[in-house]
């Protein structure tokens, strides 16, 4: 299988909606709705023009994963919608590993040396993927004042990209 990742715009917004709703309410029975989520339906007024990006990765053509960069101060980000379809986790396609490499690369480019993120404590997988990347667990207080918070997050984490220069 040949995974291909490409930036994502208003275009992907239906199918970016499909993926993600999908999993955070029928797979982790997440409380949240598309209306707790209208940054799906924006996605370049809420990601592209503040300097941050989305991108998708796509097997034959279908969206099997995603994930979003914030960018909320100067060289600092937000990491968001990070999801992969199920059937297509792990580390035989390392699909969230390659979305990150990519969201990385783009903060190298782009000037961004710091990246946060929050996640709710269920996802014990998602958590030790973060970890094995070198992001540090980070008290909600200690949070920059503008990080962008999802009310469903409850742990989260931080990468400074001027020590660790690569996942």
């Amino acid at each position: 299988m040949k995974i291909h990742i490409q930036q994502l715009d208003n275009t992907y917004s239906d199918q970016l909606i499909d993926l993600i709703l999908t999993i955070q309410q029928k797979e982790f029975n997440v409380p949240i709705t598309i209306e707790d989520q209208p940054d799906l339906k924006q996605i370049e007024s809420f990601y592209m023009e503040p300097g941050g990006n989305f991108w998708g990765a796509f097997i034959d053509g279908e969206l099997v994963g995603s994930i979003a960069l914030v960018k909320f101060d100067e060289g600092v980000g937000a990491v968001r919608k990070m999801f992969v379809k199920k059937e297509f986790r792990g580390k035989e396609l390392n699909i969230a590993q390659e979305l990150l490499e990519v969201l990385v690369s783009f903060c190298q480019e782009n000037g961004i040396d710091s990246i946060y993120l929050g996640t709710v404590t269920i996802l014990k997988a998602v958590i030790r993927f973060y970890e094995r990347n070198h992001f540090v667990e980070v008290e909600k207080e200690n949070l920059p004042a503008f990080f962008p918070l999802m009310s469903a997050d409850n742990v989260f984490y931080y990468l400074n990209l001027k020590q660790n220069h690569t996942v």
